[in-house]
């Protein structure tokens, strides 16, 4: 094996944002050189694909800085290829981004803007946040699987919603108009689940849910402030369900979900904080669960938290608050 590796390894998924970003590396690339900016890089191929080379390029060439140019779901495979390599502990990893991609939800919550040349030069400027990281066990087939998580997972509406927005992309179809329309179609088609919801070992919710969010930070879904108390370094997950509600009723608060107050105007909303979370669904295994835009199955799903486990590189103006 190499020793410790000094360049930064940029992976770049060049259907993010529909392509936009294969077409936009060339321009990111050149900007990384102008601020000089010492870097090796590799392109995916398909899903789950950085996952795989992220861990070999830890592995067997010693990177301990990566940069994810992608949206949520080439972070989240960026993420789970740094916490299934054995060579380093992760607190000894650094990750930035360069972001694109439908949802960016994760660099809401840190307030990165959407420039080329501002993100490559948080990267150089090198601010570091030691980010907490979440852990899912869920059950493929009956066999228990791991995915980590950067930002939120969601299940019930959140998970259907993901699944058809999935299905979009995989057609060459996408936008936030398009986005819109299709959570506009899946309200009126998702039927609600009924969950128990554990936390800490104590149960807090045996009821219908139209969604459930457990996040590290503070929106998923678009641009959807979920959870708008989450700290991403406080060692404990956030939970947000919504308990089954009239369609009229979600509809008409719909924009207090963008900017977080919901939690407070609809009294089918429950907020829950925790160490560790466990769902299980009514009738079993009966629920999904999307991981910033991939799809696991099934139920049950047993949540914990890994706190301040890795160096995310991140502007120095974020500023959080409970």
């Amino acid at each position: 094996m190499t020793e410790e590796n000094n360049k930064w390894l940029v992976v770049v998924n060049p259907k993010a944002s529909i392509g936009k970003a294969e077409k936009d590396w060339p321009k990111i690339k050149q900007i990384l050189i102008n601020e000089g900016i010492a870097f090796d890089f590799i392109i995916t191929e398909h899903q789950s694909h950085a996952i795989e080379l992220v861990r070999d390029s830890i592995t067997e060439k010693g990177y301990t800085k990566l940069v994810s140019v992608g949206g949520d779901g080439t972070n989240n495979e960026v993420i789970n290829g740094i916490f299934t390599q054995k060579r380093f502990p992760t607190e000894q990893i650094t990750m930035g981004i360069i972001p694109m991609g439908t949802g960016n939800d994760w660099r809401r919550t840190f307030g990165f803007d959407i420039d080329y040349q501002k993100n490559v030069r948080i990267i150089k400027a090198g601010n570091l946040f030691r980010h907490d990281i979440g852990k899912v066990t869920y059950y493929n087939h009956g066999n228990p699987q791991v995915r980590y998580f950067l930002n939120a997972a969601g299940t019930g509406l959140d998970d259907f919603v993901c699944k058809t927005t999935n299905i979009m992309k995989s057609q060459g179809k996408g936008g936030a108009p398009r986005y819109m329309l299709n959570v506009a179609k899946c309200l009126f088609q998702y039927d609600c689940v009924h969950v128990q919801l554990t936390v800490d070992d104590q149960l807090v919710l045996d009821e219908e849910i139209l969604s459930l969010s457990v996040g590290n930070c503070r929106y998923c879904g678009g641009g959807m402030m979920m959870m708008p108390k989450a700290i991403p370094n406080d060692g404990l997950l956030d939970i947000t369900a919504i308990r089954k509600v009239g369609l009229p009723k979600f509809a008409a608060n719909v924009t207090k979900i963008y900017d977080g107050t919901f939690i407070n105007k609809m009294k089918e909303v429950s907020t829950f904080r925790g160490k560790k979370i466990r769902i299980v669904s009514i009738p079993a295994h009966s629920l999904t669960l999307e991981t910033e835009g991939e799809n696991l199955t099934n139920s049950p799903f047993d949540f914990e938290m890994i706190p301040q486990s890795i160096n995310m590189v991140v502007p120095e103006n974020h500023n959080f608050k409970s």
